[in-house]
């Protein structure tokens, strides 16, 4: 019987990245595999959304984040922790999930105790998992500080809040999984897998017409024959390491026979600070484009020359792994979760200096061969991280994780319907 998984985060809006590509992925993969996949986020208004006939999407009504980026939206514990008719503990009671993973360090994580304890009349306690897509000690250190005190708390909330409230952990790359491994307790030895996220392969894959939206581009930075398009895609905010590029911009100013320009695809509240940086330092040679449709991106790659990724402490990244698909080449620090996928074989890996970033661009250019060869490797590499490979290891890896919960006697009580008919009808009217 094909166990049903429900997945539940605060990381997702309209625009937001790495974590709605994935669990799209994840409903898109869904139907092929058909398996009943539900995916709770937050949202302006509590609605459903059909995504095929296995897939669905549940939006709950949430106030918007206060602080850091106000497009992300809350859904606070009281929205299933208090005994009264909320979206939420509906959604729980009339899905009956035989796996529940949550995507969240803070606001959600307590629904497992909720879970454990049945406080939601009707609900089999599930098998509970937590997804790890960034590191709390990274975005402790951008935001509040990289001090000892800061730290000791951020370490002591991961050993006694997080880490211990799940049946399981997967991390999205060795680099997140690090930080989770040294703290586990000793009942979840062993309870910590590793599964990277992965790429739309098939549509950055392919090598569509470029010279309509390239001299667009061209046009609208004050390029011409001789420019080299430098690309950064992505959020624009804090941990991302940003102000690495101006400098890297202003190096590549100095006369060398090529024309470098830059071209920003992304939005967040960085923006401003970025913006205002890049006309310090490089005036009239970056173009902000703002958020782009994801399915402009692969046009956008294939239309640039250069992916420029300056995050040292890049959890996993899409991105950079969009861009090898592509065949354009990376430039990247030689650090964090991008080392997943990308090496010296099929990426330009630097040191995480302004320096380091130009020279490695410089050098693209002069070295042909090399340039070749490495964005060759670079595709073959992120064909095997392909969107259809790895949805179906993490179907693999719910199925092993569920199978091992029942053989040791927790999660056992499985309510998942026995046909689509049954599914659906068991959840119509369910916000009426």
């Amino acid at each position: 019987m094909t166990i049903k998984t429900l997945h539940i985060t605060n990381s997702y809006h309209p625009a937001s990245g790495g974590i709605r590509t994935f669990y799209n992925a994840l409903l898109d993969a869904a139907n092929r595999h058909r398996r009943f996949v539900r995916i709770v986020v937050p949202g302006a208004e509590t609605a459903v959304e059909e995504a095929g006939e296995f897939g669905r999407i549940y939006y709950v009504a949430a106030p918007r984040v206060p602080v850091l980026d106000s497009r992300y939206r809350w859904m606070l514990p009281h929205a299933y922790a208090w005994p009264y008719d909320s979206p939420l503990r509906r959604i729980l009671a009339a899905e009956r999930p035989d796996l529940v993973e949550v995507c969240d360090k803070f606001w959600l994580l307590y629904l497992s105790g909720v879970l454990r304890r049945k406080w939601i009349p009707g609900v089999p306690v599930p098998v509970i998992v937590g997804l790890t897509c960034e590191r709390l000690d990274d975005n402790m250190a951008t935001y509040i500080s990289a001090g000892a005190v800061a730290r000791r708390i951020c370490e002591r909330y991961m050993r006694s809040c997080y880490v211990p409230r799940f049946d399981f952990h997967i991390a999205a790359s060795d680099y997140i999984a690090a930080e989770v491994r040294r703290l586990l307790p000793e009942r979840l030895r062993g309870r910590l897998n590793v599964c990277p996220m992965g790429v739309d392969f098939e549509a950055f894959g392919k090598i569509p017409e470029r010279s309509i939206l390239r001299q667009e581009l061209l046009r609208r930075v004050g390029g011409g024959e001789k420019t080299v398009l430098l690309l950064y895609a992505g959020r624009l905010s804090k941990e991302k390491n940003l102000l690495v590029l101006p400098p890297v911009l202003a190096k590549l100013a100095v006369p060398a026979g090529l024309d470098y320009r830059l071209i920003v695809a992304g939005d967040g509240p960085f923006a401003g600070e970025l913006r205002n940086a890049l006309e310090r330092s490089a005036p009239g040679r970056s173009l902000l484009l703002g958020h782009c449709r994801r399915e402009e991106l692969p046009t956008l790659y294939h239309a640039a020359d250069v992916f420029l990724h300056p995050n040292p402490r890049e959890p996993f990244g899409i991105a950079p792994l969009e861009a090898m698909a592509a065949g354009l080449p990376l430039v990247a620090p030689a650090s964090g979760g991008i080392l997943t996928y990308a090496n010296r074989e099929n990426a330009w890996l630097v040191e995480n200096t302004p320096a380091a970033f130009a020279e490695a661009v410089a050098s693209i250019y002069s070295q042909h061969w090399l340039h070749r060869r490495k964005t060759e490797k670079a595709r073959k590499t992120a064909e095997e991280f392909s969107w259809t490979h790895i949805t179906a290891n993490y179907f693999q890896l719910y199925d092993q994780l569920h199978e091992r919960a029942v053989q040791e006697g927790f999660g056992s009580e499985s309510a998942t319907p026995t046909s689509v008919a049954e599914a659906h009808a068991s959840e119509a009217g369910l916000f009426v």
